[in-house]
């Protein structure tokens, strides 16, 4: 007892021990507490909605894994305009009800404990909450629902993907919207897409300073296209981390678009862009 009493009427030897016993008590506490999440990790953690909220992380592995199915349950166009690479459009009847979304997936998967993704427009997005609560009601009880969305997706440097009728809708009706050329010099010479602009991989950061990308408009739409629908991803995926927001690449080849009576490729479209 003597010794004890001797031992804490040293203070620096006291302080030592205090912290040391600290130290011992919150270390393990530490170790149970899951680190801080970043965004990409970041969920909205609304209370009491139908399905599980998945954050962008999680949504990138299971795409990557293809270990379920990913459901986009916004309209025709605005899936084809611009959807995230990989995932399936079901769409509505009308912006009210969700039956014909809930009869298309039970068609697809009738056990209800089928393990799937539902997205659409983002946070402010009601379609999949509507066809959340849907299944719900239908007795699906194991789905997955990416809430933040398309716009955060695209946010945090995601490309997407643009399909025929979409790059037509752009093409037709946006004349800000700046059409990429991810083919050889040569192939883009002999021609391409009226007012296009040819980007080739490695070359985002040299036209976003040389006046092919619209430094000053970085929310413009960006779609670039190729005769390799990978190559038009691999530049579209350049120019979003150049915080080209709204990118997107077109999912068919130059000859599909040559071939399509949607849109005239060389007709006299006002090109608003610099490269014109």
């Amino acid at each position: 007892m003597h010794r004890l009493l001797n031992l804490f009427a040293r203070p620096a030897l006291t302080i030592a021990l205090w912290t040391t016993l600290g130290f011992s008590i919150l270390l393990p506490l530490q170790a149970q507490c899951p680190a801080t999440p970043n965004i990409f990790q970041a969920t909205l953690m609304e209370q009491n909605q139908p399905g599980t909220e998945i954050s962008t992380g999680q949504l990138k592995q299971i795409l990557a894994s293809g270990s379920m199915s990913v459901f986009d349950v916004r309209f025709p166009l605005e899936y084809a305009i611009s959807h995230i690479p990989g995932i399936v459009n079901i769409p509505p009847e009308n912006n009210t009800s969700a039956t014909s979304e809930v009869t298309q997936i039970r068609a697809l998967y009738p056990d209800p404990h089928t393990q799937f993704v539902l997205t659409c427009n983002g946070p402010f997005c009601g379609k999949s909450k509507r066809v959340a609560a849907g299944l719900v009601a239908a007795g699906y009880d194991s789905f997955f629902r990416y809430q933040l969305g398309l716009p955060v997706w695209r946010a945090l440097g995601n490309t997407v993907q643009t399909d025929l009728a979409g790059f037509a809708y752009i093409y037709n009706r946006d004349l800000t919207a700046v059409f990429v050329d991810a083919r050889s010099p040569d192939a883009f010479l002999d021609k391409t897409v009226a007012c296009a602009v040819n980007v080739q991989p490695g070359e985002a950061t040299a036209a976003n300073d040389d006046g092919r990308l619209p430094l000053w408009d970085k929310g413009a739409r960006v779609v670039v296209f190729a005769d390799d629908p990978q190559l038009a991803k691999t530049v579209a995926s350049e120019i979003a981390l150049k915080a080209y927001w709204s990118s997107s690449y077109f999912g068919g080849t130059f000859k599909d678009l040559e071939n399509s009576r949607l849109l005239h490729l060389r007709g006299k479209r006002q090109c608003a862009n610099a490269g014109e």
